[in-house]
């Protein structure tokens, strides 16, 4: 039974987007809505052979408000970079940051994280040695990053995903 709820999900939020999108809660576009939202939702699952099954919605928000805090203090880090232009004490670099996680979804989801967020960019990920590699435009202290990527993204994906 749980299995066919989860099938359920996609084509609820196709059918909810495309109502959404059309302004009407007439029944022809209701049932054209879920007639689409049925089929793709059908084809989406051919190109997903491996799925996702989150857990602890209540920790996913929690990461996902810790994520949207970091991203805006990126930003305004990143704007008085700009602002500052030569003026500013920049040292970018590389960092490795020993990963722990194997969960291709929860990678994906970490990979989302730092790339969002202004100055850091996953330049490379190995599999074989779960190490990641960083780029960071302001890399003052190396220990804090790897705390943050560790404690604060890489721990929570590890609860929700594995």
């Amino acid at each position: 039974m749980k299995r066919y709820l989860h099938r359920l999900i996609l084509p609820l939020l196709l059918l909810a987007l495309w109502l959404l999108l059309n302004n009407t809660l007439s029944p022809g576009q209701l049932a054209l809505g879920a007639i689409l939202a049925l089929l793709l939702g059908w084809a989406a699952l051919a190109l997903r052979p491996l799925q996702a099954y989150p857990k602890k919605p209540l920790l996913a928000a929690r990461l996902i408000w810790h994520v949207a805090v970091d991203i805006t203090h990126s930003n305004i880090a990143v704007a008085r970079i700009i602002w500052l232009g030569a003026k500013a004490d920049v040292t970018p670099g590389f960092l490795k940051i020993a990963l722990r996680m194997r969960d291709p979804h929860g990678l994906a989801a970490l990979a989302c994280i730092i790339t969002y967020t202004p100055g850091t960019v996953w330049s490379d990920y190995s599999e074989d040695d779960g190490l990641l590699t960083l780029h960071v435009l302001d890399l003052k202290d190396e220990s804090q990053w790897r705390h943050t990527i560790q404690h604060r993204y890489e721990r929570p994906l590890m609860e929700i995903f594995e």
